[in-house]
């Protein structure tokens, strides 16, 4: 799990990066980020419950994308908010290495990493 230092505290923060970020699109997972001045990284994962009904699934989707984010974190030297947003239940049933990947081209795409 990610730590609290590398989240968002605020909505403030997450409604800026939405209104004033670049969006990558992928078929499970979306991408919104901005650069930030605050010298440190940040990070967000949304999962609507149009997505999925259940507390308990959004929940366990939330902490395998946090782990992963976790992995990625000493690769990602700028200051930048990001927000990852869940399209589709499908990532629920996916091996925690595919999820490492599609993260992982999203961020690549985004010139992140």
């Amino acid at each position: 799990m990610i730590s609290k230092k590398y989240r968002f505290h605020s909505r403030g923060g997450v409604r800026y990066t939405y209104q004033n970020g670049k969006t990558i699109r992928g078929s499970k997972v979306s991408l919104v980020f901005a650069d930030n001045s605050r010298k440190k990284q940040r990070y967000a994962v949304v999962v609507s419950k149009k997505i999925l009904k259940s507390a308990v699934g959004r929940n366990r989707i939330r902490r395998r994308i946090y782990e992963a984010i976790r992995l990625e974190l000493s690769k990602i030297q700028k200051p930048i908010d990001c927000i990852f947003i869940i399209n589709s239940k499908e990532i629920l049933d996916l091996d925690f290495k595919e999820i490492q990947k599609i993260l992982r081209d999203l961020l690549k795409e985004a010139s992140i990493l």
